[in-house]
């Protein structure tokens, strides 16, 4: 492929004569400004939004249009040329084409697919000149333990998620959480009618190509259904024996299958609240789907629980603020629990108010942590304005 096709491909994606489609404003933190000494790396589950939030950072860091690059390496077009090569050659273009420019701006979306990119982008960034790189991708592998090696010191990650309840309701004036809790948040399926055929359709892409081809399994339909039976035990302990008894894999299998769905963010961990890592591990996890809608669509019993939703979405609502998300179960449970300042948070769910259980969880949850901060209780009324209040004294403790 010649260098002007190449170009004329990026021009495609990058709207240098024209400005890209109005889209909802994301409420993502970001870094201050851009470098050409570090990477801006955006990551997060397929079709969350990652290559419209590369369109907006034209506008949020008040970047010349026309001094951008953008290319989406899942188009098409470029399937028979996804090497470093490539990149060497569209960059050079690029700064042929604008050669008074004292600043260039490459947004390379969906980068893993590139073999060679990482050490590619290095050079760059060891020789910095005229060029600030950002680049985005569904796997949090490929994104954090390559940069982390290859990349060190020299890449600020930034995660994204479908759309929040805020969000949401941008794209829906007046929507109720129960809305937006029943058809989650990935952009596109929320905007047509026949959204769920959309979210039948990213679930399978997801355990697909960002799941099963990592893993290399042989076959999707055991993968397909441990992660639907992970979905459909949202929010319980789960033993990977009796995963993998039920699905009829071993053991090992079922724990590298769960892995790599957390790395292409289709699900997360919850594990047990200890200040010893030790007495963590010897627990079960919980797990969570990274969207309410996602997990409606793919299991059959449970898809339409409200207070199952309303935990759900407070968890990823959590994981966005603070990482590290925990629960902790003794006598009785406390749904999650997270660290604010240095004292842990007990967080109960409850789609209306809090009951005699998840009072007397309250109650030992204070006796084993005299020191805790005061319980959250998070309901259909407060979500989620109780949560960012939260992540706001996060902010003043830090």
């Amino acid at each position: 492929m010649l260098d002007d096709e190449l170009l004329e491909i990026a021009g495609t994606w990058s709207f240098w004569e024209s400005p890209p489609p109005p889209s909802i404003r994301r409420t993502v933190e970001l870094p201050g400004s851009l470098s050409n000494r570090t990477v801006l790396v955006i990551q997060g589950v397929r079709r969350c939004g990652k290559s419209t939030l590369l369109a907006q950072l034209v506008d949020r860091y008040r970047l010349d249009r026309k001094h951008c690059l953008f290319v989406n390496f899942e188009d098409p077009r470029l399937a028979g040329c996804l090497g470093y090569e490539t990149l060497e050659r569209l960059t050079k273009a690029f700064g042929e084409r604008s050669p008074g420019a004292k600043t260039l701006t490459v947004m390379l979306d969906e980068i893993q697919w590139v073999d060679g990119w990482e050490r590619w982008l290095r050079t760059k960034l060891e020789r910095p000149g005229r060029f600030q790189f950002v680049v985005s991708g569904s796997n949090s592998r490929l994104l954090s333990g390559e940069l982390s090696s290859v990349l060190t010191g020299r890449h600020i990650t930034v995660e994204l998620f479908p759309f929040d309840a805020s969000e949401f309701r941008g794209t829906h004036p007046g929507a109720s959480i129960r809305d937006y809790l029943d058809r989650g948040g990935f952009p596109e399926p929320i905007a047509r009618d026949d959204g769920d055929l959309l979210l039948r359709q990213y679930f399978v892409d997801i355990v697909q190509r960002d799941v099963r081809e990592r893993v290399g399994a042989r076959s999707s339909l055991a993968l397909k259904q441990i992660v639907q039976m992970v979905f459909e035990s949202a929010g319980s302990e789960l033993s990977l024996r009796r995963i993998a008894a039920a699905s009829g894999v071993a053991v090992e299998t079922v724990s590298a299958y769960l892995e790599a769905c957390e790395q292409a963010y289709l699900l997360f961990a919850c594990p047990w609240f200890a200040f010893s890592e030790r007495k963590r591990s010897r627990r079960n996890r919980k797990y969570y789907p990274v969207d309410t809608g996602l997990r409606r669509v793919a299991v059959s019993r449970t898809g339409r629980d409200l207070g199952k939703a309303l935990e759900c979405a407070t968890f990823i609502e959590l994981k966005k603020r603070y990482g590290d998300v925990f629960y902790w179960r003794q006598s009785g449970e406390v749904d999650f629990v997270v660290q604010t300042g240095r004292v842990p948070t007990p967080i109960q769910i409850t789609t209306v108010a809090a009951t005699e259980r998840h009072l007397l969880a309250l109650d030992a949850f204070y006796e084993a942590f005299p020191h805790a901060a005061e319980a959250v209780m998070v309901t259909m009324d407060n979500f989620p304005e109780i949560l960012a209040s939260l992540g706001a004294e996060q902010s003043i403790d830090r």
